[in-house]
């Protein structure tokens, strides 16, 4: 799948917003991914998925023996991931504020996990993901997401494998252009405050 296909993909399913965001990292953005509205059309994830299981180099991908991923925003993906990959899909999630499997979810000491996510800015909540993986017995040997809003700069601490980068501007709050800051940010994301 090629950078042009994969934005048609977002464009679509209108999941490219355009306003003023606080994404959950705390920075805000001109820009949103709903990845949600992307992952809605269940043949249109599974190419994503495929795409972004292509992207993993065949050595690395025949080592993977479990996916997981943070819940919400990459439940949906992380269950595709699976099934491109033809291994068990689980995923995390924060009960307590803090990352853990539930669910009677549970990993076989050392096995080869996956982690993926829908979006990743910060690496963040896949760092958290990453640690509670590896305080369920699992062996992350590497991440996936379907896009990096990074710009290349996140560490995640295993090899990482976006399907797309998409490199708009995030700004701190003390830093938003006169455009942004003259209009009320919404956070539209899973963690939106009611």
């Amino acid at each position: 799948m090629l950078e042009d296909d994969i934005l048609s993909e977002f464009r679509a399913s209108q999941a490219l917003l355009e306003g003023h965001f606080l994404l959950s990292s705390g920075r805000h953005s001109a820009h949103y991914l709903q990845c949600a509205r992307v992952l809605m059309d269940p043949m249109r994830a599974s190419r994503l998925a495929a795409a972004t299981a292509q992207k993993i180099p065949r050595e690395l991908r025949q080592q993977i023996q479990k996916v997981i991923s943070p819940a919400m925003g990459g439940v949906i993906i992380g269950h595709e991931m699976g099934r491109a990959l033809g291994v068990e899909a689980m995923f995390v999630e924060r009960p307590t504020g803090t990352f853990e499997l539930r669910r009677g979810f549970a990993l076989n000491p050392g096995d080869k996990v996956l982690m993926v996510e829908d979006v990743v800015t910060t690496g963040l909540s896949s760092r958290e993901a990453i640690k509670a993986i590896e305080a369920a017995g699992g062996e992350v040997i590497a991440a996936a997401a379907l896009v990096d809003r990074s710009a290349g700069s996140v560490d995640l601490g295993v090899p990482f494998f976006p399907l797309i980068a998409l490199n708009f501007p995030t700004y701190a709050p003390d830093e938003l252009p006169p455009e942004l800051a003259a209009t009320e940010a919404v956070k539209p994301g899973s963690r939106a405050k009611p």
